[in-house]
């Protein structure tokens, strides 16, 4: 099995990211949502809406899916020196 990470600096990566996940693993929004306690129409907005996320949501989200949520340092290079207008 290929272990794959993702730098994300925006939430619209982190839906795409949660989207992929999902679709890979052959859940659909409506299997997705039963596992999370939300209805389908809420998982849909999320995907499109990371940003809304909390905190506690994106861990139950990442522990249905069997991601892990981990968080570093970037390099120096190519990085803004200032949030980006996800912010």
């Amino acid at each position: 099995m290929s272990l794959t990470s993702y730098a994300l600096l925006t939430s619209v990566q982190l839906g795409s990211t949660l989207q992929a996940a999902r679709k890979a693993q052959g859940l659909t929004q409506s299997a997705l949502a039963a596992r999370l306690g939300l209805s389908q129409s809420r998982v849909s907005h999320l995907e499109l809406n990371a940003q809304e996320l909390s905190v506690a949501q994106l861990l139950a989200w990442c522990a249905v899916l069997g991601l892990e949520l981990a968080v570093g340092s970037r390099s120096k290079a190519g990085v803004p020196s200032t949030p980006t207008a996800d912010w």
